[in-house]
């Protein structure tokens, strides 16, 4: 089987794990956790970065820092994957969600603001759903495959509605908006690092911010909010949210490599957009000016989707559909939805995600597309 995005241990994994066994240091604390944090923050460009143990604990404990709570409303995106939603209820809010746009499959800024100038009203500086009365204190872009929205205009609209932005920047670990890191736009940022992602500590997140009081927080939060080093005194509820050091070795191991990571990821991507675009009726996402995403999971938009997919697997090369939209899953149905033709089930049923390991062969790919070709 060809995987869809397996994880790629070509550096120093084994020897930085080893480390951690050979010295006892394989929980929570030690210095492959210090060292990966500083280097995901370098990356990042923000000036803190702290360790979680997945992607959406490192959302939950952002939306619980800023004070989101039972009756909130968060803004997100219908098209996500079920983790950005998940962390959202996990505070007692619920999400407002957003139809995709139909080009770049990102959160559909004309909507949003629709949705905030018609629907929302300011009271003492903060917003409120009109129709509930509920406080909406956060808006949470969702970088959605590596691909990112214009987020100049979507600060420009947080700014002027009083949200706090919180970017869902799980998938976008090596993407650029005009020059600057995802996760590093808003007031708090989230990268995961599930086996599928660019890089991999077999499950594992981060969060970074610029702000050095939210670090200090999210730090004690993840670490069952111990208050002393010595007594076990815990000031508050806390969470059991850490990384642990033999997880983030192979962070650092991934981290040295990322750069080679993200060449392959571009080569890919061309490879099969050369191949394929426009052949029937393929077409890929869109990517908005200024933007220079990390294509991480290379996705073709298709009539003959099921068909498509039916056919990869069959042939041991792994593909897979696009999520199913947030609206459609039984615990979100009754969520306030903001859209237009509701693009995102058109998506939904239109996208698949094909093979784009970062060691795959180049043979490989051309299997990928040999069997599209012949399918349609």
């Amino acid at each position: 089987m060809v995987l869809l995005s397996g994880p790629n241990m070509a550096g120093n994994e084994w020897k930085y794990v080893k480390d951690c066994l050979d010295t006892g240091w394989v929980s929570s604390v030690g210095a492959y956790v210090d060292q990966f944090e500083k280097m995901t923050a370098a990356y990042a460009g923000t000036r803190h970065a702290v360790a979680t143990s997945s992607g959406t604990t490192a959302l939950h404990i952002c939306l619980l820092m800023e004070g989101v709570g039972d009756n909130d409303l968060v803004i997100t995106q219908n098209i996500t994957f079920v983790a950005t939603c998940n962390a959202i209820r996990y505070t007692g809010a619920h999400p407002i969600l957003i139809d995709a746009d139909e080009k770049t499959w990102q959160m559909d800024l004309h909507l949003l603001e629709h949705f905030l100038q018609h629907e929302t009203e300011q009271r003492e500086g903060v917003c409120y759903h009109k129709k509930t009365g509920k406080r909406i204190p956060v808006l949470m872009p969702v970088h959605v495959l590596g691909n990112m929205t214009d987020m100049d205009r979507l600060l420009e609209l947080a700014n002027h509605y009083h949200l706090t932005v919180i970017e869902d920047s799980t998938e976008a670990l090596g993407s650029f908006y005009k020059g600057k890191h995802a996760g590093s736009f808003g007031k708090m940022g989230t990268f995961s690092y599930n086996g599928n992602k660019i890089i991999t500590t077999g499950g594992g997140g981060m969060i970074v911010t610029d702000d050095e009081a939210l670090a200090k927080r999210a730090k004690h939060l993840t670490t069952q909010a111990k208050a002393d080093p010595f007594e076990y005194l815990h000031d508050e509820i806390g969470y059991n949210y850490r990384l642990v050091n033999v997880s983030a070795a192979m962070g650092v191991a991934q981290m040295e490599q990322l750069p080679g990571f993200l060449t392959r990821k571009r080569e890919i991507n061309s490879f099969y957009k050369q191949a394929l675009s426009g052949y029937d009726d393929i077409r890929f996402q869109e990517i908005p000016e200024g933007v220079e995403p990390n294509w991480w999971m290379p996705t073709l938009f298709s009539g003959k989707q099921r068909l498509l997919l039916q056919r990869l697997n069959d042939a041991k090369l792994q593909s897979r559909p696009f999520w199913v939209p947030m609206n459609q899953l039984p615990m979100f149905r009754d969520c306030i939805y903001v859209q237009q033709n509701d693009r995102s089930a058109f998506l939904y049923n239109h996208c698949l995600s094909i093979p784009c390991s970062t060691y795959i062969t180049d043979a490989d790919m051309q299997r990928v597309v040999d069997e599209i070709r012949t399918c349609l």
